[in-house]
């Protein structure tokens, strides 16, 4: 241990005391022994550091930051070096505001495209996901802060998001899930990580041993804090056993104690519990001085330049019919479109920043060299029929040479907490741009939107550029990318399907169960449609530039492959190339081929380049289930050097050494899996992979039935709250704008009560009203009658009924203050 001699002085309740947040965002200091607080902050596009009223959903305000462009943006530029200077900007501006932690890089795998945070999240790809979190983490901590890669793992579905438990087969696991952490941890050694609100496999993650010890810490060499996810703690006796730090917020002290009866009962070692002391303590040490000796401000002009510099490398060309972009100086351009005036930046909920500047094109458009000729809203952002503002529109896209349409997902389709409900933007817009098309055939649409949408109606627009969601910055980026300052170079990290019915998830995604099956397995994203053979609208890694790029030379040997890029075109500008790794002559069933390498090379009109993509330890292994170890299938390998997934330019074989294991589904009917036909596996194929029958599904009455079930309990009282919670989400659903307390609670365990009320209620309060929802409040049903038999009268059955339910409640209320003043004691 590093602080043995500072834990040697600590009692026991001091210990236990540090492994919880005091704050909403902040640790418990020991003074005496001069161990300082650690103050979090969220993430993960911008520091969301409330300095006042502080809460983890975004909704009261924090300090002004710079609002970088979002993780969909980010990963689109596909330029690590990039990122990690946004990183560097945003550590630097966490540590002025005396944040030791910042919460991010999110690098869940986008598994389908109606995930409400896939805008938080890098990639479909796990290596592309580890990539550019490694960037970022360097980033941020070349500040002396730390950084916090979350939701590990396999997070990626909002509903039920505290008590959803994802069902997977280790393979699976490995190869899709973690191996994006484990780039992050092995090469960039985030202080910090973040573990995810759900269970895997049937242990919540926080306190998974698997997840925690066998892989994190013992694999991998982490060595840092695991902190939980905001009210993500289930047990936390067990999660400090399995490898977890901290828990957060609040719980109260509670928690303390049940560490210290832990101990005292042999149900903790201590060894298990000083070891987490040991990561708390070097965490609030080693970020002390970057936040005591930080400057009081930041350069907000400089980092909302680079946040422009971002956005535009992250923005994408989709179409570009007779190169129509970039627009010739003094074009006569028609803004249409609600976001023109009041842009789609970031997404709702815990990342959401408190910009320091927010630009918009209507702003903007008059410092570049188009001539406006107008601008019309030309539909309601939120959905709904305005035909006076569709006319105005037509009539202004009459007058122009170009319509400039800005189109895009609104704050309810994407936001913490809710899943999007279709892949479609709102009609109004797809019927606007089939009208303004009637009228004037140059449109250009600016896409405003955290992951993918339907494309059908981009039949009616010349060019699209999808600018995801580019930060403060980004109307100024995306102006750039139209006017030809900036070539544009971006490419999707994700596929885009034609419809949502061909994403293999699609028939189960979001689970409304307890369970969500993960029955595609290894088939997510590009590795399902080209194995499975589905056409889509855009491959992974797709982009246009305007320019042209040529591929030529390539070599290949065990350490690297090499080729010659030169571009062929008019106009400066960057090529990403991608290194896909194929064995189609493979034993043990895999997708047709993986990304493992990329690199993005700038070069002038004209210019050659000898570029090199390293082969790594990650290029060839696929992760064995019967040996429980990383594997290496022998044989004739395909290196393809692609400008998209389904642009292959050059390919190379090489022959690879196997480790010689055998084929672990051997004698195992995993059919459905051998040639990706995985939309609908049934029980017996899904058992086979995950090697066990199906867990069952069905929530039970329990500390971790949610909200949204209680009209499955018993007690009349909690279905009145079940119907007022509700009607309340059905309200905000109708408004057009996400009322994330209720969407918090309508997800809640019942056991956040007792770890989200900073210490007024505990475990024993939750349990008595765990008591209720299973019914025994009709016990003072039948006081009720009992007591208007006897005579004794309505006011008297009355009274017994509600002491029925009240009395048990109350006596574990009373307890906690009782205890909590106890524990106060000891900490001094």
């Amino acid at each position: 241990m590093k602080h043995e001699d500072l834990i040697k002085q600590m009692t026991l309740a001091e210990k236990c005391a540090l492994l919880q947040g005091a704050t909403t965002f902040g640790t418990l200091p020991i003074k005496r022994l001069d161990i300082p607080s650690v103050e979090f902050s969220d993430g993960p596009s911008g520091v969301r550091h409330q300095a006042g009223a502080a809460d983890h959903l975004g909704l009261n305000g924090s300090d002004p930051a710079t609002c970088f462009p979002t993780a969909v943006t980010m990963a689109n530029t596909w330029d690590p070096e990039l990122v990690e200077q946004a990183g560097a900007a945003m550590g630097n501006e966490a540590a002025t505001q005396g944040v030791n932690t910042l919460l991010g890089p999110g690098l869940c795998i986008k598994r389908n495209p109606l995930c409400g945070r896939n805008f938080e999240y890098y990639s479909e790809d796990p290596y592309l996901s580890g990539k550019m979190a490694a960037a970022a983490v360097r980033g941020i901590q070349s500040n002396g802060i730390g950084a916090c890669p979350k939701h590990f793992a396999v997070n990626s579905q909002e509903a039920r998001r505290q008590a959803s438990d994802s069902i997977l087969d280790e393979r699976t696991l490995r190869e899709i899930y973690l191996t994006g952490f484990e780039i992050a941890v092995r090469e960039a050694h985030p202080k910090t990580i973040m573990s995810s609100y759900n269970l895997v496999n049937g242990t919540y993650a926080n306190e998974n041993p698997h997840l925690l010890k066998d892989i994190l810490r013992d694999e991998w060499g982490f060595d840092g804090a695991v902190v939980t996810d905001w009210g993500g703690s289930n047990d936390h006796t067990a999660g400090v056993a399995a490898g977890s730090t901290y828990e957060m917020p609040a719980p109260g002290l509670a928690s303390t104690r049940e560490l210290m009866d832990a101990v005292k009962s042999g149900r903790l070692a201590e060894a298990d519990l000083d070891a987490r002391v040991d990561e708390a303590i070097e965490l609030a040490l080693s970020t002390r001085a970057a936040t005591e000796n930080a400057a009081s401000s930041f350069d907000a002009d400089a980092h909302h330049a680079l946040a422009r510099k971002v956005a535009a490398a992250g923005c994408v060309l989709l179409k570009n019919e007779e190169s129509l972009l970039p627009l010739p100086a003094h074009a006569r351009v028609a803004l249409v479109g609600d976001f023109a005036k009041t842009p789609r930046y970031q997404g709702a909920g815990s990342s959401a920043v408190n910009s320091t500047r927010v630009d918009s094109l209507l702003d903007l458009i008059g410092e570049t060299d188009l001539d406006l000729v107008g601008y019309e809203p030309g539909f309601e952002r939120h959905g709904g029929e305005n035909a006076s503002k569709r006319a105005a529109a037509l009539e202004l896209a009459k007058s122009a040479d170009v319509v400039l349409l800005c189109l895009g997902l609104d704050e309810i389709a994407e936001s913490e907490g809710a899943e999007r409900l279709s892949m479609r933007l709102n009609e109004n817009q797809v019927e606007l741009a089939h009208a303004v098309a009637q009228v004037n055939p140059n449109v250009v649409v600016l896409l405003s939107a955290g992951s993918c949408v339907e494309s059908d109606w981009m039949a009616d627009a010349r060019a699209v550029l999808y600018c995801a969601l580019g930060g403060q910055a980004g109307a100024g980026a995306a102006l750039d990318v139209v006017c030809g300052k900036v070539c544009p170079s971006g490419k999707l990290t994700e596929t885009w399907p034609r419809r949502l019915e061909d994403v293999p998830s699609s028939a189960n995604f979001p689970s409304e169960e307890k369970s969500a099956e993960y029955r595609e397995g290894l088939y997510v994203g590009y590795r399902y449609f080209q194995t499975a053979g589905v056409p889509v609208a855009f491959p992974f890694g797709f982009g246009l530039s305007y320019t042209t790029f040529a591929y030529s030379d390539v070599k290949a040997t065990p350490q690297e492959v090499s080729f010659t890029l030169t571009n062929t075109g008019k106009v400066a500008g960057a090529e990403v190339a991608q290194l896909y790794v194929a064995k189609p002559d493979h034993e043990v069933f895999r997708p047709a081929q993986e990304l493992k390498g990329f690199v993005k090379v700038a070069l002038e009109p004209g210019e050659s380049r000898r570029v090199s993509i390293p082969l790594d330890d990650k290029a060839f292994r696929y992760f064995n289930v019967a040996t429980n170890r990383w594997e290496v299938e022998g044989g004739t390998y395909e290196l393809r050097v692609a400008a998209s997934s389904d642009d292959v330019r050059l390919t190379a074989t090489l022959q690879v050494a196997g480790t010689g294991a055998a084929n672990p589904y051997a004698g195992v009917d995993v059919a459905p899996y051998q040639t990706a036909d995985v939309t609908s596996v049934d029980d017996a194929h899904f058992a086979a992979l995950l090697g066990h029958p199906v867990p069952a599904g069905d929530a039970a009455i329990e500390r971790n039935m949610c909200f949204r079930d209680l009209n499955h309990g018993r007690s009349l009282i909690f279905w009145v709250v079940w119907l007022v919670l509700r009607s309340l989400k059905r309200a905000a659903d109708r408004s057009g704008k996400p009322d994330l307390n209720v969407l918090f609670v309508w997800n809640m365990p019942l056991r956040a009560i007792g770890k989200m009320t900073g210490g007024m209620v505990d475990m024993g309060v939750v349990d008595a009203l765990v008591r209720e929802v299973k019914g025994y409040g009709w016990g003072g049903v039948v006081l009720l009658a009992v007591a208007l038999l006897a005579g004794w009268g309505v006011g008297v059955g009355i009274l017994l009924w509600v002491l029925w339910i009240v009395v048990p409640i109350a006596f574990a209320f009373v307890r906690n203050l009782v205890l909590n003043g106890q524990t106060k004691k000891l900490l001094g």
